[in-house]
């Protein structure tokens, strides 16, 4: 018996060392060492091909999405031969273990991990590492993969990494410089950071408003791990940072996730200390804001981490930092492949726990609100639903005519009456804690110091009334109406006005050549009260167009748009439809400034607002051009947030001037409004403090000055504005809008101009808010305004397209463009 023992140890050693000796190295597919180059995309994907080539029954690979710029994205798993091999049944077993599919699941030791690397495709030593980590999985980790699943995404973000890389390969010195003012150290406009539209994808994880985001919840909700890794870099002067994370944790963190964190950490620490390595832990990094890839997957039951190491896109292949030490690329990716295998064996080691406890997070019964009633627009809550739907979240429909509980427009106990459309989403379902999150009215802050904004709460964001209740709402699932309207031949046809369907619809007309009015005052037709914004299509307006009502037809039918007819342009109460109160609307030609001097997500924001959600052609003027641009080939020019000391000089800026008296339009947003406060010609003021506190000496002891500080601030929080709706930029709102603050800069209401939304109640309905900067905000302005000679200046002081996710105010900046100052020129 011994001897067959060790004659199969023998043979089972010879296999391991075989296999191991089979698997390429990345030097042996790159053609270089790895670290003494930055990889393309391409290198890296074709690194894990080879090595699937090489080992099928231990890695699978992908392919779950592309990118805008074509690029395909892929998922590596990688295990046993066993584990590869039953690699669906493990899967099916998660997700029942959690109750997310129906059946009993089996008791299981398989940890699944997954490793997300290259969110940030300028931190690019991460893309590097991932294949440094598969193949010591390979090949010196074996033993891991008995009992782990790893799921590894080389570059979440492939347009951004390559955007980086081609870069810096085209510009670095050889050999590279490790001067910081080499210009191989100072990326241009964009950076590499951002994906294609410039969208930072670390903070899309909830909102999914980008398709790299929408495909990879496809298969994380599928999968649901049991540990993430975000793979970052920052500042070349720092070392390294690994969990456990800063407060503050949002309350529904378990103590498990917390005690694992630490465990993990103390693990990394083991092999850092061994080396040497400078690290820390606990400090900036918070697990609060819900959309980043280590919190979102902590509230979906996992032990999420970032993972940052000093680079940034700023270190190149090496940079003498501030220390006198010269950091190198593949010191980098050295201390990501050592946290990653660490990851994996710390959760090897624990595997039977971490499914326990997993298992543990999905039993919801003890949250304080059972359910959460939202009711309203109906494009508004389709469009809530589509968001739901992105992260399998179930929701059902009110039975109920009376709901009572948290309501979230009076910030007070009270009933609310529903009907049927209302949409009710229950918290005891498995993903009740991420549900909560989202939904709660105020989420529980432990320390105002946090790293991002801390207030999201989607009923605020999507413009909808909404009751949390502490006792659970009857509902059912109801079949959608699916009935398509035909239209039939008749005078005009009117739609509303409310909602970003709407908006699209009315862009489609544009596109079409459709000519198209709106009415800026309520008026009767066909015993139906029409709104001040409502669209008219007449078939006098249109005879230009063959086949007017079937083309129009179609086009309603596309967008699902219900129009109604009117026979006569002589309405039951006024204005009729000839009235100069209905007017013609022009098909807009919109330009937006792009390049140094704004900001990058600012101008991504507004460039994937245009092309992917409104869908209206829009032309983007770099900022180095402005001074030969002719803007009388645009109707409107917008700004978005940015500094624009350099770009808006004397010459520039009176060029904009005389561009918006003779008819143009310019929206500036949130940093844009500082090139015109307090300048000649305008009434746009910034708000002048009047705390004398101020201006005494400052006394606060040095260690307390960032937390003293932060009276000053404003941490995205959200107040309640007072809208002027009957101004065309506030068509289709109430009079009212819960507005989301993202600073404290504050500006005094126009003097001579119009404040279509403003500030005069500074109640923090959600968020962190510091008492100083919430003084300062009563009646100050939201948005507004300005007209000058034939134009106008339009001022939005709170971005509504911050990362695309604040729905609830779209339409402003729809309005502005289409509605305000419609008399500006036609080109």
């Amino acid at each position: 018996m011994q001897k067959l023992l060790i004659t199969l140890l023998v043979v089972f050693s010879f296999q391991g060392s075989s296999i191991a000796q089979n698997i390429p190295s990345p030097d042996d597919i790159l053609g270089y060492k790895i670290g003494s180059q930055f990889s393309r995309n391409h290198q890296v994907i074709d690194y894990f091909k080879a090595v699937q080539a090489k080992v099928p029954k231990q890695v699978k690979l992908e392919q779950y999405g592309t990118t805008n710029e074509r690029r395909p994205l892929y998922l590596a798993y990688v295990s046993s031969e066993a584990n590869i091999e039953n690699l669906e049944t493990i899967r099916q077993n998660n997700l029942k273990n959690a109750g997310l599919i129906e059946g009993n699941p089996s008791a299981s030791d398989i940890a699944i991990v997954w490793i997300s690397y290259n969110v940030h495709g300028n931190e690019a030593s991460s893309s590097e590492a991932s294949m440094l980590t598969l193949y010591k999985l390979l090949t010196e980790k074996q033993d891991l993969l008995e009992n782990t699943v790893v799921i590894i995404d080389p570059s979440m973000n492939p347009d951004g990494r390559d955007r980086y890389v081609n870069w810096y390969n085209e510009t670095a010195s050889q050999p590279h410089d490790i001067d910081r003012q080499a210009s191989e150290h100072n990326e241009p406009w964009p950076s590499g950071r951002p994906n294609h539209y410039l969208f930072d994808l670390n903070r899309d994880w909830l909102w999914a408003s980008q398709v790299e985001t929408q495909q990879r919840l496809e298969v994380y909700n599928k999968w649901m791990p049991h540990v993430h890794v975000d793979f970052h870099e920052q500042g070349i002067n720092e070392p390294y940072y690994f969990a456990p994370a800063a407060e503050p944790f949002h309350e529904i963190i378990t103590d498990w996730q917390r005690e694992f964190q630490t465990a993990i950490g103390k693990n990394h620490a083991k092999y850092f200390d061994k080396e040497g390595w400078l690290f820390f832990t606990r400090e900036r990094f918070d697990l609060f804001y819900p959309s980043y890839g280590d919190t979102y997957p902590t509230y979906m039951g996992a032990i999420g981490m970032t993972y940052e190491q000093a680079g940034h896109g700023r270190a190149g292949l090496g940079i003498l930092n501030d220390e006198g030490h010269v950091l190198t690329l593949l010191e980098r990716l050295t201390h990501h492949t050592t946290t990653g295998l660490s990851t994996v064996e710390i959760a090897s080691k624990n595997a039977e726990k971490l499914n326990t406890e997993f298992g543990k997070f999905f039993k919801n019964s003890d949250l304080t609100y059972k359910s959460y009633v939202l009711k309203g627009n109906t494009d508004k809550l389709n469009s809530l639903k589509t968001l739901l739907n992105k992260h399998h979240i179930e929701f059902e429909n009110a039975t109920n005519s009376k709901v009572s509980g948290y309501n979230y427009k009076t910030g007070k106990q009270s009933h609310m009456n529903v009907d049927g459309e209302a949409l009710v989403v229950h918290s005891n379902q498995p993903k009740g804690k991420m549900i909560k999150v989202m939904f709660e009215p105020n989420a529980k802050l432990s320390d105002s110091l946090t790293y991002d904004i801390t207030a999201w709460s989607l009923p605020y964001a999507y413009g909808l009334e909404a009751v949390a209740s502490t006792s659970k709402i009857p509902s059912a699932k109801l079949l959608g109406k699916s009935a398509l309207q035909v239209l039939n031949d008749a005078y005009g046809y009117v739609s509303k006005w409310n909602s970003m369907k709407d908006a699209k619809f009315l862009a489609e007309l544009l596109k079409n050549d459709f000519r198209v009015r709106f009415t800026e005052k309520p008026f009767t037709s066909n015993n139906t009260k029409f709104e001040r914004g409502s669209i008219i299509i007449t078939k006098g307006d249109n005879k230009h167009i063959k086949n007017f009502v079937d083309k129009l037809n179609t086009l309603a039918q596309e967008h699902a748009q219900v129009l109604s007819e009117i026979q006569s342009g002589f309405s039951q109460t006024t204005p009729d439809i000839g009235s100069p109160d209905i007017k013609l609307m022009n098909k807009q030609k919109v330009a937006v400034l792009s390049g140094e001097g704004t900001s990058s997500l600012s101008y991504g924001e507004v460039w994937h607002f245009f092309e992917q959600q409104l869908q209206y052609p829009l032309t983007s003027i770099n900022t180095n051009d402005l001074s030969k641009t002719n803007l009388n080939k645009y109707n409107v020019l917008i700004l978005p947030n940015g500094y624009y000391g350099k770009v808006l000089d004397e010459d520039n800026l009176n060029k904009l001037k005389d561009w918006v008296r003779s008819g143009g339009k310019v929206i500036a947003i949130d940093g844009a409004l500082r090139s015109f406060a307090g300048k000649d010609g305008f009434s746009l003021k910034f708000k002048e403090s009047k705390d004398d506190e101020e201006k005494k000496a400052n006394l606060t002891a040095y260690a307390d000055r960032e937390r003293d500080y932060s009276n000053n601030l404003i941490t995205g929080a959200i107040f309640s504005a007072k809208v002027d709706n009957t101004h065309p930029m506030a068509f289709g709102y109430d009079d009212h809008y819960f507005t989301l603050k993202l600073g404290s800069t504050a500006y005094d209401l126009l003097e001579n101009g119009y404040n279509v939304a403003y500030l005069n109640d500074t109640k923090v309905y959600s968020g962190f808010a510091g008492q100083n900067a919430v003084k300062a905000l009563d009646q100050t302005l939201v948005f507004g305004e300005e007209p000058m000679g034939s134009g106008s200046f339009i001022y939005l002081v709170d971005n509504t397209l911050f990362r695309s996710f604040w729905e609830n105010g779209k339409l402003f900046l729809v309005n502005s463009v289409f509605m305000v100052n419609n008399n500006a020129f036609e080109l």
